[in-house]
């Protein structure tokens, strides 16, 4: 049987460290990925406001994590810190959605709420009903917008917003990939957060990035990510209604079925 994706250029704009299981599910459908990644996740470069929430972790009626990325660095500097993982069982957790739950159950956390909506709105519309009073911590990405901890802290929470980890921005595509998209040689552009998709227009330099991309297919991983590309310039044409990246690989192949 052919597979679904034989032969299609597709290419990977998440950091290369997180690439690898997207990477797999594009071959073995077929497809060939091109790693591109646009940007790269590292340390905070101050961590004495995570460092100081861990201290007071018992305080705390939620943890709130918007990504995996947050909670791989949330659990890092746990044990950086030498505290066990039973500091958190007793604190409720809300991911934004599957792929982030998934990323908690695999160190063996308990998710106690996903929201209907996988973004900022869909968690304030999830927690409403137990944010009174509730103190809520928010590891999160440097350049995080205040919009989520503003919105909680409107229904009556006390959310300790806090830096989890930098989002670095890579400073160039290679040549091969360059050449590829302006021979129209590739077939789709994947973006998985709204910051591959914002540093992918920076790379690539130019005032209209369609112009740019040629008769590539833009695949979104969600509406959040969708949104930032279309105020870019970059119309999303694939986008799953599940957000995560196996998803993602099923709603490309769907599409070219």
């Amino acid at each position: 049987m052919t597979q679904p994706l034989f032969g299609k250029h597709i290419v990977v704009t998440r950091p290369r460290a997180q690439a690898e299981e997207f990477v797999a599910l594009l071959c073995a459908r077929g497809a060939i990925p091109v790693e591109a990644p646009t940007i790269r996740i590292t340390e905070p470069k101050d961590t004495s406001a995570l460092d100081y929430a861990f201290s007071e972790l018992g305080s705390f009626d939620w943890i709130v994590f918007t990504s995996s990325n947050g909670v791989d660095a949330f659990m890092r500097r746990l044990q950086a810190k030498c505290l066990n993982l039973q500091t958190i069982r007793n604190i409720r957790l809300c991911a934004v959605g599957p792929a982030t739950a998934a990323q908690l159950s695999s160190y063996n956390l308990e998710v106690d709420l996903i929201p209907k909506e996988h973004h900022s709105s869909g968690i304030v519309d999830a927690l409403r009903k137990h944010t009174a009073g509730s103190r809520i911590l928010l590891p999160r990405a440097d350049l995080a917008k205040s919009d989520l901890p503003d919105a909680l802290r409107n229904t009556g929470a006390q959310v300790r917003d806090v830096i989890a980890y930098r989002t670095i921005p890579v400073t160039s595509l290679s040549t091969d990939v360059t050449q590829a998209f302006l021979e129209n040689r590739i077939d789709v552009v994947t973006f998985t957060s709204a910051s591959t998709v914002t540093n992918f227009v920076k790379l690539v330099n130019v005032n209209h990035p369609v112009e740019f991309m040629g008769t590539t297919i833009v695949a979104s991983i969600g509406p959040v990510t969708a949104k930032a590309a279309e105020q870019l310039g970059v119309k999303t044409t694939i986008m799953p209604s599940i957000h995560t990246v196996p998803a993602l690989v099923q709603a490309i192949e769907n599409y070219f079925r």
